[in-house]
């Protein structure tokens, strides 16, 4: 291995050493559950339930930015959704003999 290398090698071993000792501190959140699902959680300790809500947290996220990202480009107003509510209301009615 040359001495450029090597050297290359030492200093990419020194980085993620240095990385390695990073502590990243997220936020905190306190959420209240229903006693059953409590009762639950508290059996198993061995699940990481911070990891299973974040994940649930973030997947709910992703799904309202997709949306944001939709009305944001939209020309429909809140009078044009109401409607054409108002035709599928009336619609389904129709379908069903509904009065």
């Amino acid at each position: 291995m040359g001495l450029v290398m090597a050297g290359m090698v030492y200093f990419l071993n020194k980085h993620i050493n240095m990385c390695k000792n990073i502590i990243y501190f997220m936020p905190t959140m306190t959420l209240s559950v229903p006693d059953d699902l409590y009762a639950i959680i508290k059996q198993h300790n061995e699940v990481k339930w911070s990891v299973i809500a974040r994940n649930a947290m973030w997947e709910y996220a992703r799904k309202i930015q997709l949306v944001d990202s939709i009305l944001e480009k939209s020309e429909l107003t809140e009078k044009d959704a109401a409607e054409i509510g108002k035709l599928i209301k009336k619609s389904i009615r129709e379908q069903h003999d509904i009065e």
